[in-house]
């Protein structure tokens, strides 16, 4: 029986979790991106200590590598890998979209996964469910709402909060391909330590892990404000 502690900081609705066989004890952090970095060390000693439970016991030390927030991706990633050098434990970087996905499973077939990027653009993947399980999308992509991939056939489903933020650029862009299942979706520290948990061939030595932030560019040049009449 394995027992995994998971962080999930992607989004301003945090979250750990305590995965110990088939028991899930989860905790959300404080709403607020800012506010996670101050509750999130707090926060995991106490679910620990409730559990009763160290980090000496753990197996595994998994967390919600992006794509998401800057800070908060950061953030759990580095928590995460100082826990698991000082504890001596693998850590497994999970996909924040698809830690999104996984509540969905026994719901729908294909989903579309689309969370708020923030500067007017969003994260999105296309899952498929086969046999209880979600397959790897072809790819992740920060765009535009109105520059969304469009599914080749079929109806999916669509998850994540990009479907409140821009409803009516998705609802324009994806037509009847995508039906909303849940707007308010967000990725949780649960699905986090159950992805880690089935998959323990995504275990790595702490001092691989990583974020995978997917928007690798955050702030244009003077040049290229400038050239969008945009200020110096």
């Amino acid at each position: 029986m394995s027992m995994i502690l998971s962080i999930e900081t992607s989004c301003e609705h945090g979250s750990i979790a305590l995965l110990r066989g088939d028991e899930l004890l989860s905790r959300l952090l404080p709403v607020g991106g800012n506010t996670h970095s101050g509750a999130l060390l707090p926060a995991i000693r106490q679910l620990l200590a409730e559990a009763d439970a160290s980090v000496s016991a753990l197996d595994a030390i998994a967390f919600g590598r992006g794509p998401g927030a800057f800070t908060g991706v950061r953030l759990a990633c580095g928590v995460a890998q100082g826990l698991a050098l000082g504890g001596d434990l693998p850590v497994a970087a999970i996909s924040s979209l698809e830690a999104l996905a996984l509540p969905f499973v026994q719901r729908a077939e294909r989903l579309y996964c689309a969370m708020d990027a923030r500067m007017s653009e969003i994260y999105a993947a296309m899952y498929v469910v086969a046999s209880g399980a979600l397959q790897a999308p072809d790819e992740v992509v920060c765009v535009p709402p109105d520059a969304a991939p469009v599914p080749d056939d079929g109806i999916w489903s669509g998850v994540g909060t990009a479907f409140s933020a821009y409803a009516p650029q998705l609802a324009e862009r994806l037509g009847g391909r995508v039906e909303v299942l849940d707007a308010l979706a967000v990725p949780c520290a649960g699905s986090v330590a159950r992805l880690a948990a089935a998959a323990p061939a995504l275990w790595r030595d702490a001092a691989l892990a990583a974020p995978d932030y997917v928007r690798n560019r955050v702030a244009l040049t003077t040049a290229e404000r400038l050239a969008q009449g945009g200020k110096a």
